[in-house]
């Protein structure tokens, strides 16, 4: 017999990724894990060559694309390896010989910036740190007038939203380059003008799908820059030509992005979560900033609205934080080791009434032990 999702007992989980999913999205996915379409076998045991598969994964694109309005010159590919390995395909593909010009906001935006100077050690281009806010701790970004451009870069990174400092970016940087942002965390969490990037990205386990799956959507302008090195299958050209699917992709969690974005547009579209997920972040930095027991490190222009890390004025009362929530039913709030403290990751699937949980969990705990 399937349960149907209101009969579903779910904890608060914020996690930041693998992530909350939709528990109707799940609830869809375990009815048709034995029998999809009547078709008397799960889609995961389904060859990606078959019809009916790739309707699945055309109908998952155009989905994809009415949700972000994404213009027709640009690709869209459903990828494996995770969000880290473009890491290494973006200079492969876009550097040419060129300057790759990074600003460091955190620690993935680092990370990218780490991996491209490995392919800049091999000859393949220039990289260049426009700026970086580690100084401060990454929590702030960099003051534009400081940033250090080169003329004519071959293209510009950023993260749009660094899931471990809770630092976002929400205003795409004016550059005259190609725009290739990471936006693995907030990727339709709110509209936004894709017209303006060169290239967006964005692994799925926070608020697409199941980890095994990133998305790239791209420029048809940028796909014939790889170089010779460029293996096969990061090679963007070559993927878009095969439709994603040189090799197996990684089906079933293509299969359940579609149903997500099924969902999303159940709920209204980008625009209505949207609302939701500025209502969620307004709600437990209110709860932080009118509280002398807990703190949010960011500078307010810059906090995110997916990843909100924050400490106690009493650090010995982590553990104790941690095992109450807890029993409480609100899971995975330990703080990045890098960080410390506590982080809430409320993407899309988390529901308001979760962030509520939390913030009367957290009044409570403050009355107890303050």
């Amino acid at each position: 017999m399937t349960t149907k999702p209101s009969e579903l007992h779910r904890l608060h989980n914020f996690c930041a990724g693998p992530a909350a999913m939709p528990t109707q999205v799940l609830a869809k996915a375990q009815s048709e894990m034995l029998d999809w379409q009547g078709k008397g076998l799960s889609i995961m045991e389904m060859s990606h060559r078959s019809s009916d598969y790739v309707g699945v994964a055309e109908m998952a694109e155009q989905k994809l694309r009415s949700l972000m309005q994404i213009p027709d010159d640009y690709k869209v590919l459903f990828l494996q390896g995770g969000a880290s390995l473009q890491f290494s395909a973006i200079p492969l593909n876009l550097l040419m010989g060129g300057t790759g010009d990074y600003l460091t906001t955190g620690a993935w935006s680092g990370k990218a910036f780490k991996e491209a100077k490995r392919y800049a050690e091999l000859g393949l281009g220039q990289v260049n740190e426009v700026a970086t806010s580690k100084d401060s701790n990454f929590t702030t970004v960099p003051d534009r007038a400081d940033w250090q451009l080169t003329p004519d870069a071959a293209y510009f990174h950023y993260c749009a939203n660094e899931t471990i400092h809770g630092v976002q970016i929400t205003e795409p940087p004016q550059v005259a380059v190609p725009l290739v942002a990471d936006m693995s965390s907030c990727i339709l969490s709110a509209p936004i003008d894709v017209s303006k990037f060169g290239m967006i990205y964005a692994g799925s386990q926070k608020n697409i799908g199941p980890a095994g799956l990133v998305i790239v959507i791209i420029h048809e302008s940028l796909l014939d820059r790889a170089s010779q090195w460029c293996p096969t299958l990061l090679n963007y050209k070559h993927m878009a030509e095969k439709g994603s699917m040189s090799n197996t992709p990684a089906t079933y969690s293509w299969y359940l992005a579609g149903l997500v974005f099924d969902w999303l547009q159940e709920q209204g579209g980008v625009e209505a979560i949207a609302k939701v997920n500025h209502q969620k972040a307004e709600r437990l930095y209110a709860a932080i900033d009118n509280s002398d027991f807990y703190q949010n490190p960011v500078v307010k222009d810059y906090r995110s609205i997916m990843n909100v890390p924050f400490t106690l004025a009493d650090a010995s009362l982590d553990k104790l934080f941690l095992q109450q929530a807890e029993e409480a039913g609100l899971l995975n709030l330990k703080g990045h080791r890098d960080v410390g403290g506590m982080r809430a990751s409320i993407y899309n699937a988390v529901s308001l009434e979760s962030v509520e949980a939390l913030i009367e969990f957290m009044q409570q705990f403050e009355k107890n032990h303050a």
